[in-house]
């Protein structure tokens, strides 16, 4: 029998001792596993990447070993990882931000008391490869509108406010408040109070392809206040007082979303994120699919309080399974705080240096014959 060779992995990751990532012993690990699970019914929905350990074998074992009840106490757990797993420290400082699921008044026809429509996406809209894309391409532009003659730029956020599609019945649904529209593109799904006493749930459908330009930095840099002034609640209550100004700062984030209604996710579950299963309050993270797939384990150390009272500071394992278009990074993360006002408040306040380290699962050692040691 052949001797397991030792993982190779990148130089940005570095072993760490569980016994050093602070708050490990106090965090309840069940619940990170419990939350992993959801990969398991939708396999198709662990990302593709050379990581070692995240091949289908060992997720497959891992998807029994969650299923166990022997290992659901934070005590069994936690030994469960510690003994199957390696945990690594990715050397590149992190840093976090919060998101959530807003829930807001909508009507299916425009009104005038609802005015400001969220888009479907246009037909033929696509991401555009980076290899074998046109040569005349502008290399800053992802996505694109597929023509005879091949692909076409979208127009962008300052182009569809003044109109650009607005020939193309592409209207989804109408909110009363221009900002709260905003903001659901910058968190990409929302719950919807529908005025025929209906909810509708709408997710992330596709974009423009244009950067994303975040207007809270835009302020920073022009000197209307530091970046600790501008987390959501200060830069909805800066849009409040310049009303005037609203519009010309919005159009200078480029980048536009498209929406779709979302029917997975039962209406006790969360949003749909990017790995295509409903989202868990305080286990999802969004991360950069460029370097870490979804489904992976990382184990999150910032500088907030948690939100469960225990008045520690913020430190959980969590699960990759959403991304956003600011999320750009190998320790860059948007921690996912639930639906509704009190998680659009704590979501808000979340602009935090971070420490992430990748839990890699040894295949050797992870089967659901020994999980329960």
């Amino acid at each position: 029998m052949a001797t397991p060779q030792s993982p190779e992995l990148p130089d940005h990751l570095e072993k760490v001792a569980f016994r050093d990532l602070a708050g490990w012993d106090n965090d309840d690990q069940h619940k990170a596993l419990a939350a992993f699970q959801r990969f398991c019914s939708k396999p198709v929905s662990f990302g593709a990447t050379g990581l070692p350990g995240h091949d289908p074998a060992t997720l497959r074992a891992l998807c029994r070993v969650a299923a166990n009840p022997d290992i659901a106490t934070p005590d069994r757990a936690r030994r469960f990882f510690e003994t199957r797993f390696t945990a690594y420290r990715i050397k590149d400082p992190g840093f976090v931000t919060g998101y959530f699921e807003p829930e807001v008044a909508a009507s299916r026809t425009r009104t005038d008391d609802f005015p400001v429509p969220l888009h479907r996406k246009p037909e033929g809209l696509e991401a555009i490869p980076m290899e074998g894309r046109p040569d005349d391409w502008p290399p800053e532009l992802s996505h694109g509108r597929r023509t005879g003659d091949g692909f076409s730029e979208m127009p962008d956020r300052a182009a569809i406010m003044d109109g650009a599609l607005d020939d193309e019945n592409l209207e989804l649904v109408w909110l009363s408040n221009p900002v709260d529209a905003y903001f659901i593109h910058v968190q990409g799904s929302a719950r919807l109070r529908l005025t025929d006493g209906h909810v509708m749930r709408v997710g992330y459908a596709g974009k423009t392809g244009h950067p994303y330009t975040g207007i809270g930095r835009l302020l920073v840099q022009r000197g209307e206040g530091t970046p600790e002034d501008f987390t959501m609640t200060g830069l909805r209550s800066w849009l409040s007082a310049n009303p005037d100004k609203r519009d010309a700062l919005f159009s200078e984030n480029r980048s536009y979303i498209f929406f779709r209604e979302v029917l997975e996710a039962e209406p006790d579950e969360g949003p749909v994120g990017a790995a295509g299963l409903p989202l868990v309050a305080g286990r999802s993270l969004a991360i950069d699919p460029a370097h870490l797939p979804y489904g992976a384990f990382v184990f999150v150390e910032a500088g907030f309080k948690d939100p469960d009272g225990s008045g520690q500071a913020f430190s959980r394992l969590m699960i990759a399974d959403d991304t956003g278009s600011a999320i750009k990074g190998r320790a860059r993360g948007d921690i996912f705080t639930g639906s509704g006002d009190m998680a659009g408040e704590l979501a808000g306040d979340i602009r935090h240096k971070a420490a992430f380290s990748l839990l890699v699962p040894d295949p050797v050692r992870t089967g659901a014959e020994t999980a329960t040691d």
